[in-house]
């Protein structure tokens, strides 16, 4: 589908209700036991006889993956006639719907028509009618059933490469024990093909930038020196903004002293003038580009398991934060072999370079696109653009409006990085925007936040187009002044809530060097809200470890299962209510990335992307939704989880597992 076709079939949509318009929470439900399917007819909530997994894949996965990818037609009516086309694939009763639909009534049961659309939604005895002899009936038995999470921000084909390659976890180590896992790792890839002393890479992922030992330890080069190897060594910061490199991986790129920063990166160098193995954003680049590509077969087998974990956690729809050929080439490959669950919308990056010259970036654009287009589960019409970096110390490469301060809270002369200037990025979204594009930018710090509001201001002057729905992702830092804006500009603010709980990332590497004037306006969701923003919600994936339920609870309570200590983060002020929340991660995404007319909701004739969950997330405690675990997850009406089979058991494993990384810090992309 084109950018232009994507919007234009989209009908408006009302805006999430703001946190003081919520209704009341009603009392907390126990947990419910798993839920169990059967072939009857019968709705009754008496609990039934399961069925082979193979009889419900084939009866709700009768659509295939073209049903992923198929423009939704006219609604189907509740109350259609009882031929055979009307009767069900799959029905899930005796469950609490959440539909995502203001002023909708209370309903507990779902019926999934043969096209891979929803039926019908309403009590067990109105969606009763929809059952015939052959479809298959599961019993929620009182867990939530609802819209598919729409991750508006993720990287899922880096989280498969990274998981090809050993990994620090983001632990925090001195020198030598770091040095001494490093030579572990050395040892166990040294038979590795293409691997060994001297040429053999080691790459390693997830490295922590401000994890070493003793606080303020600089990384430098010469620590990798160290180590009983001339291979060249990269460690890959779990932020995706920093590398840190031995010098046998400099040589090997030509970086010294002469070197000159490229754009929209940063090679740190000594008081000496030498670089210190430190690469900052796009000079990661001189490197990465000299490390070998995973073995594709390999990595296509990782993304398979990658893009299982994400369904296991009650993903439908991501989209892929940073996108080029290679990555496109990597879902072509996933189609084809019928392992790409989701619906993807690829944001197509343009480097700060490209983002100076519009009539190329158009071009580059759309020849990606027609190069890709006929992938299924592919859905065009996004471009990314990098503002800045990320704000913790040491890194500080977030463009602030006023200066960082020190450790002891002076004033320092230090703005951070902007890559990309308001000028060039109004005139290159106005020549996307006119073709039907959307812009997708990041922003940390709030003369990035400004920035993007400025350019998106131009290209609306320019275009009059506010139906493109430009984004600001990750919103670290707000200015309050920046607030109306959004709305006034119909600009989507998409934010990963997980990361708003107060830990050592948002107070220890981030209060003294802001201050507390500023520090209060971290992830302003409420304050967005109320002044009339639409928000979306991402994750960032692998940046943190995927726990989408954690991610929803932290809206909510600004405290999640990552707080230290006693106390949230400015829960008063900037928590939203978990309808909100709910809204924010299905109805929202799906807005922001212009598939609000096929998903988001659970309404008659919409895609049956579906999640049914263990629990009624709408009325347990708050806490306990971190703890939500999926049972069932329908894309286009296929199943593509089910808890109770062997393989969706190990994908919520795997899930599990994931969640217990330490989160490292923020912004990826």
């Amino acid at each position: 589908m084109s950018a232009e076709s994507a919007e234009s079939a989209e009908p408006s949509t009302p805006p999430a209700p703001k946190a003081s318009s919520m209704p009341s929470v009603p009392p907390a439900l126990s947990v419910p036991s798993a839920p169990t399917v059967s072939s009857s007819p019968s709705l009754s909530s008496s609990p039934s006889s399961p069925v082979a997994r193979r009889s419900l894949l084939a009866a709700a996965g009768a659509v295939g993956a073209a049903g992923l990818v198929a423009a939704a037609g006219a609604p189907a009516a509740a109350s259609a006639g009882r031929g055979a086309r009307h009767r069900a694939a799959l029905v899930v009763h005796n469950a609490r719907v959440f539909t995502g639909v203001r002023g909708s009534g209370p309903a507990r049961a779902v019926a999934v028509g043969r096209d891979g659309r929803i039926l019908a939604v309403g009590s067990d005895a109105e969606v009763r009618r929809f059952a015939g002899r052959d479809t298959e009936v599961v019993d929620g038995r009182g867990g939530s059933l609802l819209s598919g999470i729409h991750d508006g921000h993720a990287h899922p084909t880096d989280a498969a490469a990274r998981s090809l390659r050993p990994s620090l976890d983001g632990a925090e180590q001195t020198v030598a024990e770091l040095q001494k896992t490093l030579t572990g790792f050395l040892k166990e890839t040294s038979g590795e093909g293409g691997g060994g002393e001297p040429d053999g890479w080691l790459v390693v992922e997830d490295w922590n930038p401000v994890g070493l030992l003793p606080r303020g330890t600089a990384p430098h080069h010469s620590m990798l020196d160290a180590l009983p190897t001339r291979r060249p060594l990269a460690l890959r910061g779990a932020d995706g903004h920093n590398m840190w490199v031995n010098q046998r991986a400099l040589d090997i790129a030509k970086i010294t002293a002469a070197t000159p920063d490229p754009v929209g990166g940063k090679i740190v160098k000594g008081a000496d003038g030498k670089p210190t193995g430190v690469l900052k954003d796009d000079a990661q680049v001189l490197v990465s580009r000299h490390i070998p590509e995973p073995d594709e077969a390999a990595l296509v087998a990782a993304a398979a398991k990658v893009f299982a974990e994400a369904a296991a956690s009650g993903i439908t729809t991501f989209m892929e934060a940073v996108s080029g050929e290679d990555e496109l080439a990597l879902y072509r490959a996933l189609a084809a072999a019928g392992k790409l669950p989701q619906r993807v919308v690829p944001a197509l990056r343009l480097t700060s370079e490209q983002a100076k010259d519009p009539r190329a970036s158009v071009a580059y654009v759309k020849k990606l696109r027609d190069e890709f287009d006929g992938v299924p589960g592919l859905r065009f019409g996004t471009v990314k653009v990098f503002l800045d970096g990320v704000i913790e110390y040491p890194a500080q490469t977030a463009a602030l409006l006023k200066p960082y301060l020190d450790k002891d809270g002076r004033p320092t002369d230090h703005r951070g990085d902007l890559y990309v200037t308001a000028a060039d990025l109004g005139r290159v979204t106005a020549a996307l925007n006119a073709e039907g594009w959307q812009l997708h930018a990041h922003a940390i710090g709030d003369r990035a936040v400004r920035t993007a509001l400025d350019g998106y201001a131009y290209a609306l002057r320019r275009t009059g187009r506010r139906d493109v729905r430009n984004t600001v992702a990750h919103l670290q830092l707000v200015d309050p002044a920046d607030l109306p804006r959004f709305a006034e500009l119909g600009v989507v603010a998409c934010m990963q809530l997980q990361w708003a709980t107060r830990n050592a990332w948002t107070v220890d590497t981030l209060l003294p060097y802001l201050g507390a004037a500023r520090h209060r306006w971290l992830y302003p969701a409420r304050s967005l809200q109320a002044h009339g923003a639409h928000l979306s919600g991402g994750s960032d994936w692998p940046v943190d470890p995927l726990r989408v339920w954690n991610q929803v609870r932290t809206a909510v309570d600004r405290r999640g299962t990552d707080a230290e200590g006693e106390g949230d983060l400015y829960r008063a002020k900037e928590g939203i209510s978990r309808t909100s929340s709910l809204l924010t991660h299905t109805l929202g995404s799906a807005r922001q990335l212009r598939m609000a007319h096929l998903t988001g909701t659970v309404e008659c004739g919409k895609q049956a992307d579906l999640v049914l969950l263990d629990r009624d997330v709408t009325r347990c405690p708050v806490a306990e939704i971190s703890g939500a675990e999926v049972r069932l997850t329908l894309s286009g009406g296929t199943v593509v989880h089910d808890g109770e089979s062997p393989s969706g058991r190990a994908a919520a494993a795997r899930v599990t597992r994931a969640a217990g990384r330490p989160r490292v810090t923020c912004g990826c992309g």
